[in-house]
């Protein structure tokens, strides 16, 4: 299990973690208003309040293991 959802892409059995997309999102709102004269000190602290799980079906087959039907259905992604 890994923070990090690419690394699940690139061959991990399984990401719980923020989708770094989101964060991009959200840090490029805050510099929006930095550029449009907000003083950085003056903008809330925020954080990506999702976390998402993703699967990667192929490794749970290459390493003889069964991800449940129950799991399956809470991921955010199944990678197959």
């Amino acid at each position: 299990m890994i923070a990090d959802l690419n690394f699940v892409v690139a061959g991990a059995l399984a990401g719980y973690g923020v989708n770094y997309y989101e964060v991009g999102r959200l840090s490029a709102k805050h510099v929006r208003r930095v550029l449009a004269g907000t003083n950085p000190r003056d903008l809330p602290v925020e954080s990506v309040d999702r976390v998402q799980l993703v699967l990667n079906l192929r490794v749970s087959q290459e390493l003889g293991l069964t991800i449940s039907q129950r799991l399956l259905l809470r991921a955010d992604q199944v990678i197959e």
